[in-house]
């Protein structure tokens, strides 16, 4: 957060304006911050932050695949390892970006009263004698924890451990499995020769048990492990547009570049709600500038995201750049008054304005 302090009454100008003046500055040294005339700052324009939530699923055929049919009757095992993905979730949400078609610039005169100017790490106004609110960043996605699976080898016993081909150390495999299935039973039923003499301990054994069952069999049917990935695309539109691709999405291998055609197109669509009437400049252009701080009213937008199916994620956000600039009056900011100003990082419109007046 870039903070500094001007004492001075606010004037503003527009960058266009500075640059046609009769001390033209190069447009490369117009950035935001502290200069020595005052300073320099955006408004934002608001940009759409998609979020889509994958889930990748891996499967590692077993030691015994192939007799997973003739000894535990589980059909269609597959031999091969294999990766497939699925979309389970698509999410919009609006976010401030520097519009460079909005730079303003304040500059100052010694005899006024000084003012705090909070600016974004990007030149964004965030307040003006006020604390911003801070912007909420966004958690780093992180996946859970895979579950920790046993070694199958562990519970093997040592007959099964000699047997002297695959096929028969299957064999002895998927009859120590119906032997832990039958115990499970019994203890359930209450018919074991040694019961176990209270809750938690029956509970301890039939997590054993099924802990032993699970991994056993895993050599037959293989295992099969999910994870949840992100990928974040954000897209700041300038206009409306019916059809613009996204990204692109493939089973086999999730996100794919956008020239991938392996990869199903999603689209997105940006409408203009026209929320916010269009401003109407009337007279002559004036030569001189008034004094003030602009801020944006925004308009709003509809953003639809869809592909050959149909729609998939639909929501209305605002839109600093379907709104209209306006100029809160310098007269706010002077000397009399000790005005507070917090603007919405998103969209550059007033979220709060206080004046204190003199005692």
């Amino acid at each position: 957060m870039k903070r500094f302090q001007l004492r001075l009454s606010f004037i503003i100008c527009h960058l266009s304006f500075i640059l046609s003046a009769s001390a033209q500055t190069s447009i490369s040294q117009y950035m935001p911050g502290v200069t020595s005339e005052g300073a320099i700052y955006y408004l934002p324009k608001t940009a759409i932050r998609v979020t889509v939530q994958i889930e990748k699923t891996s499967y590692t055929p077993g030691e015994f695949c192939k007799y997973a049919d003739r000894y535990l009757r589980l059909r269609d095992v597959s031999a091969e390892p294999s990766v497939s993905y699925r979309i389970t979730a698509i999410r919009q949400e609006a976010v401030g970006v520097p519009d460079t078609l909005k730079c303003y610039a304040v500059k100052f005169d010694p005899k006024t009263v000084a003012a705090n100017i909070a600016l974004s790490d990007e030149g964004v106004l965030l307040a003006i004698n006020a604390a911003p609110v801070p912007v909420a960043i966004r958690p780093a996605f992180k996946a859970a924890p895979r579950q920790e699976l046993a070694n199958p080898r562990q519970h093997m016993s040592e007959e099964i451990l000699a047997a002297g081909s695959t096929a028969k150390m299957a064999e002895l495999t998927a009859q120590d499995i119906y032997d832990i299935r039958e115990s499970r039973n019994l203890l359930i039923r209450g018919q074991a020769d040694n019961m176990p003499k209270d809750g938690a301990q029956l509970k301890l054994m039939l997590s054993q048990l099924e802990m032993q069952d699970r991994s056993l069999t895993s050599l037959f049917a293989g295992i099969t492990q999910k994870d949840t990935i992100e990928k974040v695309i954000t897209i700041a539109p300038n206009d409306e547009t019916k059809q613009e691709l996204l990204f692109r999405f493939s089973k086999k291998y999730g996100v794919v570049d956008y020239d991938d055609l392996a990869g199903v197109p999603y689209y997105i669509m940006i409408a203009n709600l026209h929320t916010v009437p269009i401003a109407v400049v009337e007279g002559k252009k004036k030569n001189k500038q008034e004094p003030g701080i602009y801020v944006n009213i925004p308009g709003k937008m509809k953003s639809t995201i869809f592909n050959a199916e149909g729609t998939v994620s639909e929501e209305e956000l605002p839109a600093a750049q379907f709104g209209n600039t306006e100029l809160l009056s310098g007269a706010l900011f002077n000397k009399r008054y000790a005005t507070h100003l917090w603007l919405n990082p998103a969209t550059g419109a007033v979220d709060r304005l206080e004046a204190e007046q003199p005692k």
